[in-house]
């Protein structure tokens, strides 16, 4: 299957810097506006670990963010929005208070502590050396970033896990607009094409045989599982360390209550390439950022976020590499 094209860079004014620590599998991803974008958040899923994300919801003051931080390290992973915060604090960015500006900064975390070393994780340094990387130029994708130790489907435990990682595309509308998605990918569940509903990467079956792609002597099939006796009462027990983040970000004009109508509707784009997707076991989050350049309505900006989503959290899963003994996307593409 072939990958999709585009980055959230697409989008004027929009930075994205990674950071990570190839050895002990986990890093952070932060994109920036320095101007200001209008926000918005959606989160679904019962194992959220988040940042700022009340400021974000309607009939609060701050109508606008200056980054979002997307780390690994479960909650000890928060700590790196405060490396962005003081980043954006030494270039004057921020909430004016009539004080000091407050740059405002959202995050969201995944669970990766289980595929690398579980005693280092993002911090403040971390945060703050991925807003120094920080550029307009199309992201690494795969493994970096937040996506350096995501994995996918671990119901049966890490052992039959997948490697998957962090993924960008975009997509340009009519009038001059533009959408773009940044998602770091560590579900519960299986990552599948949208088009053929097929199976890219996610639990794979204790059975042996031939690899082929899609096929039950490869993947286990998540959903298959959890209606299963032994799924049934493993589930709870084996797949603790899932969740997807990510940001949506456009030039379109929003309002804070569209914004986050925007984040609702993208999340419509986890649930075409993810199954299952919002498990209790998941703490999946979208943000959105939007720049305000040109007039759009907020309904289309939301159907087309959801394909960009969708297509960013394939690349995700097409760009990883394996690592540690658990195998990537292409270990088996490439021989079906």
């Amino acid at each position: 299957m072939d990958t999709y094209p585009g980055s959230i860079t697409d989008v004027p004014g929009i930075l994205v810097g990674h950071a990570q620590n190839a050895e002990a599998l986990t890093g952070c991803s932060v994109v920036i506006c320095e101007q200001g974008a209008t926000g918005g958040v959606d989160q679904r899923g019962g194992a959220p670990g988040t940042r700022e994300t009340d400021a974000l919801r309607p009939m609060h003051l701050v109508e606008k963010i200056h980054a979002v931080v997307l780390s690994g390290g479960s909650a000890f992973g928060l700590s790196a929005a405060s490396g962005a915060m003081r980043w954006l604090a030494e270039k004057g960015i921020g909430f004016p208070t009539g004080v000091v500006p407050v740059p405002i900064v959202a995050s969201a975390i995944l669970f990766d502590l289980g595929i690398g070393d579980p005693t280092i994780y993002p911090d403040e340094a971390m945060g703050y050396h991925a807003c120094q990387q920080a550029v307009s130029a199309p992201p690494t994708q795969g493994n970096a970033g937040a996506g350096t130790g995501a994995t996918a489907g671990k119901i049966l435990g890490m052992s039959q896990a997948m490697k998957s990682g962090i993924g960008t595309a975009s997509m340009y509308l009519s009038g001059g607009i533009v959408i773009g998605a940044l998602v770091a990918v560590n579900p519960l569940g299986d990552v599948i094409d949208p088009e053929s509903g097929k199976i890219l990467c996610g639990a794979r079956t204790l059975k042996k045989g031939p690899v082929q792609i899609g096929k039950s002597s490869v993947f286990a099939d998540t959903l298959a599982v959890m209606n299963s006796l032994a799924g049934r009462s493993i589930l709870h027990f084996a797949a603790r360390q899932n969740t997807v983040i990510g940001v949506v970000a456009t030039n379109a004009k929003l309002s804070k209550e569209q914004a986050n109508y925007v984040a609702m509707m993208a999340q419509d784009g986890l649930a075409m390439s993810i199954r299952p997707a919002h498990t209790l076991l998941d703490g999946d989050t979208l943000f959105v950022m939007a720049t305000g350049e040109k007039r759009a309505d907020p309904n289309i900006i939301g159907a087309y976020s959801a394909q960009v989503v969708a297509r960013a959290i394939v690349n995700a899963v097409l760009y990883a590499q394996p690592v540690g003994g658990i195998p990537c996307a292409g270990d088996y593409l490439s021989k079906s």
